[in-house]
């Protein structure tokens, strides 16, 4: 019943907010209003009341070029795989010149698993735009999970574990080899993937860097930790859980609504929030375009959310907060086939592994992605790297001035110590980055069948290969 009612509040308050935003530009510089004595604080209290009411939906990456060798290079996005709960989307680079063609061909390709933890992928925008500087960037996009409609099936934590093993084995089948980079809650399937992967004699990623997430959430527990600690398994589902109202592709899905997560969000620091926006009231009396539009970015990302399914947000709770069952060695993640395999990080031997943790991180604490080394023995020790942030809290190490200055260069220094050359079919287009292999033979591929074969969650895979 909760959801119907914020469902309902939220159209109750649309039509005010669009008052506000337009209320906003009849006091607004140049507007008549605008000329009276009280008529910047009236467009900025307005404008104030706008951003408060509005509804934030899912903002774009909006990265049109990055910079290569000194050269501005086009990017152009594209969903190579879809699955119901999350696509694999690629940002493919494309110039006219030759010696940046060629310099983009060998670099290396990555796999950035984005987390699914309340906020869009696109919070990695930063992320991904510094990292297509120096490689062939893919992203894991999660669909709200409102949107996917209850015939597609269930999302379990073991679907996200065999997502994550899928998409690893596309890109193997496309390029021979990738790494994988995973940022906070990710860290803990993306570990449990590969290890599957190990376990198995499959070839698994050249290397995977684990930014900030609750390997072992019981080393320096946080704020976030200790709810989940503390709180009992019931608990979570009988006052987090809701089912998705009518109007919704999704609905009757029981999921974790966004609108409950943003509110946890802003409760664990409403001290600074409130003052933020105070700061952009003045912000636009004064006139600071730029301070008022660092505003804006920041919170069309910030109070953008989606609603995660409830079975894996349940699992999540369960297995990485409360039993602890990957350093205790007990994790079993069902395959497609539904078989249980144990989860023994042990069997991990030819990929690198560097771990990130930001020294002031309140969400995952200090030593909780460190803890990956302790679990990962079979990776000889030169092979294994950890750096701490001095300064970063959990955003910092994967966004703003200190990831692009401090994180960056180490990532990119290992990726480049562990890659390998690729094996790709003969260039047919010298404009990209690299060139597709056609439709139809992208469908006899046969390393590509076999990974759809061997990864395909319960609901059907559909590859979509951009041209």
């Amino acid at each position: 019943m909760l959801y119907q009612l914020y469902e309902a509040q939220r159209s109750l308050m649309e039509p005010f907010a669009d008052f506000a935003q337009a209320a906003s530009k009849l006091y607004g510089q140049g507007a008549v209003f605008g000329q009276t004595a009280i008529g910047q604080r009236m467009a900025a209290g307005y404008d104030l009341l706008y951003r408060l009411g509005k509804d934030y939906e899912k903002p774009e990456f909006g990265i049109k070029t990055v910079k290569v060798g000194g050269r501005d290079v086009v990017i152009h996005e594209s969903i190579e795989v879809d699955e119901p709960f999350c696509q694999l989307r690629r940002f493919k680079r494309f110039t006219d010149e030759p010696k940046i063609l060629q310099t983009l061909k060998s670099q290396p390709v990555v796999l950035i698993v984005a987390p699914l933890s309340g906020h869009y992928a696109t919070l990695l925008r930063d992320t991904v735009r510094t990292m297509l500087q120096d490689h062939k960037v893919y992203i894991t996009d999660w669909v709200n999970a409102r949107l996917v409609p209850l015939s597609k099936g269930e999302f379990h934590l073991d679907d996200y574990v065999n997502y994550v093993q899928e998409f690893i084995r596309y890109l193997q089948a496309e390029y021979g080899n990738c790494h994988v980079i995973s940022v906070c809650q990710p860290t803990v399937p993306v570990l449990a993937a590969v290890s599957l992967m190990a376990s198995r004699g499959e070839k698994a990623p050249l290397s995977m860097t684990m930014m900030g997430g609750p390997i072992d959430a019981r080393k320096s527990p946080t704020a976030v930790n200790n709810l989940a600690m503390n709180k009992s398994f019931e608990w979570f589902e009988n006052n987090v859980i809701y089912r998705v109202p009518d109007g919704f592709p999704g609905a009757g899905r029981r999921v974790y609504p966004g609108f409950l997560q943003h509110t946890g969000f802003v409760a664990m620091n409403p001290d600074r929030h409130a003052s933020s926006h105070y700061d952009y009231f003045k912000n636009l009396i004064k006139g600071d375009d730029a301070s008022a539009e660092a505003h804006r970015n920041f919170y069309d990302e910030y109070n953008a959310v989606l609603d995660m399914d409830a079975d894996y947000y349940l699992e999540t709770i369960r297995t990485v907060f409360q039993k602890f069952d990957l350093v205790n060695g007990t994790w079993e993640v069902k395959n497609p086939k539904g078989a249980a395999e144990l989860v023994r990080p042990q069997d991990i031997r030819s990929t690198g592994l560097l771990t990130i943790e930001g020294e002031l991180d309140d969400i995952s604490g200090a030593g909780q992605t460190r803890a990956a080394h302790d679990l990962c023995t079979g990776i000889v020790s030169d092979e294994q790297r950890h750096l701490e942030v001095k300064g970063a809290g959990h955003y910092g190490i994967f966004s703003g001035r200190r990831w692009r200055e401090k994180v960056y260069p180490e990532v990119k220094a290992f990726i480049l110590e562990h890659d390998q050359p690729q094996t790709r079919a003969p260039q047919s287009v010298l404009a990209q980055e690299d060139a597709d292999l056609p439709t139809a033979t992208a469908r006899k591929h046969p390393a590509m069948a076999a990974a759809r074969k061997t990864s395909a969650p319960r609901a059907r895979t559909t590859a979509r290969k951009s041209k």
